[in-house]
């Protein structure tokens, strides 16, 4: 089936972008090419929340390493844990695009009721108290006052991979938010036949889902960069750490190329004062935040502070606004990476603290509860 499908999902994935031109994988080349070949052998396809960031070679890379590492790669944690996370991350983000392709995924991998639960919000449904506390963290970990309320009393290898996915999820929520449409399903298919489709999607993912990633395969992609400080979560699982520092180097380097210096640094200091908060609908905080900066870097300003804070925010109206003084792909998606992962980390830091010292908590068949589903 997966033979089939590919065309078909390659298709589908271009057409899903908007506001910038992917690059079609028989146009790859070098960095892209590298990233699109590996991305189809261990994602199962060119998933649209990768190919989008192709305008921008290193951008493209560090999300597809960050998105390997911490989803795919065989560690303590399992595939099916890690895709709730995922799940119930872009539940917490409002991203229904993510909510219905990890959903669809997790519900691939394992039969009952989990993957129909965190995707209607509905996680104190689910039975298995370890596994519900694992989803009700990353359903909580984007707001600084709800993430104090939840802990994780697992190994420092668990925590890490866990964090890892979150702060991913993090930064792909935002970037679909403004790149993509709401779901992965054409909105001219009927209601009634989502169901079904959703269930072809992880019957799709599946094969790829459950094969064994070796860590580390995609971080040659990049060059090696010290860790930041506000990575430091990552610390002790090699893989993960290693593609996160070697990722935020590569999207900082884009956000100096394309993001002005006086945007990031406005940025970084409403970052600093946030809690996590929703902004609302109105955009008003956001005219009045950039109202100190020279004129003709309002746009980007505008753009960067409404990907960080509120993505959903972002229409084709701030977009064009931006486009009027950066025309091209590469710098849009420069600035939106850059702006996501400032998020992510910020987010990231919140992390609950590793329990090393005691035992790995078990769920009631004896298992770890980070691979109780399997």
């Amino acid at each position: 089936m997966g033979r089939i499908l590919t065309p078909v999902a390659r298709r589908s994935a271009l057409s899903q972008v908007r506001h910038v031109s992917p690059v079609r994988p028989g146009a790859a080349r070098d960095l892209v090419a590298g990233v699109y070949e590996q991305a189809e052998r261990d994602f199962g396809m060119l998933a649209p929340p990768v190919i989008l960031h192709s305008p921008a070679p290193e951008s493209l890379a560090a999300c597809w390493l960050i998105l390997r590492e911490s989803l795919l790669a065989h560690g303590t944690v399992n595939r099916a844990i890690k895709e709730m996370v995922a799940a119930a991350v872009s539940v917490g983000n409002t991203c229904p695009y993510c909510v219905d392709v990890h959903s669809a995924t997790l519900g691939g991998l394992v039969r009952g009721r989990y993957a129909a639960e965190i995707a209607g919000d509905r996680i104190e449904a689910i039975t298995d108290p370890g596994v519900r506390r694992i989803a009700a963290w990353a359903r909580a970990s984007g707001t600084r006052e709800t993430a104090a309320r939840h802990d994780l009393p697992l190994p420092a290898e668990q925590v890490a991979e866990l964090v890892g996915v979150a702060v991913t999820f993090q930064y792909f929520n935002r970037m679909v938010n403004v790149f993509l449409d709401e779901s992965p399903v054409p909105p001219q298919v009927p209601a009634g036949a989502r169901p079904g489709l959703m269930r072809l999607l992880g019957l799709f993912m599946r094969p790829a889902a459950r094969r064994t990633h070796t860590p580390g395969a995609s971080v040659d992609l990049l060059p090696a960069a010290p860790p930041p400080a506000d990575l430091s979560w990552s610390d002790g699982t090699a893989n993960i750490a290693e593609a996160f520092a070697r990722a935020a180097a590569a999207i900082d380097r884009g956000g100096h190329r394309s993001v002005p210096e006086p945007v990031r640094d406005l940025v970084t200091a409403e970052l600093a004062a946030w809690n996590g908060a929703p902004a609302g609908l109105s955009r008003a905080w956001v005219t009045d935040a950039v109202s100190g900066l020279p004129a003709a870097q309002r746009p980007a300003g505008r753009l960067a502070l409404l990907t960080a804070m509120a993505s959903y925010q972002v229409d084709q109206s701030v977009i064009d606004e931006f486009r009027r003084v950066e025309p091209g792909d590469r710098a849009l998606i420069e600035l939106a990476s850059w702006a996501s992962l400032a998020a992510a980390r910020r987010i990231g830091s919140w992390a609950p603290p590793a329990r090393p010292e005691g035992p790995r908590q078990t769920a009631p068949d004896g298992c770890p509860v980070a691979a109780r589903i399997s």
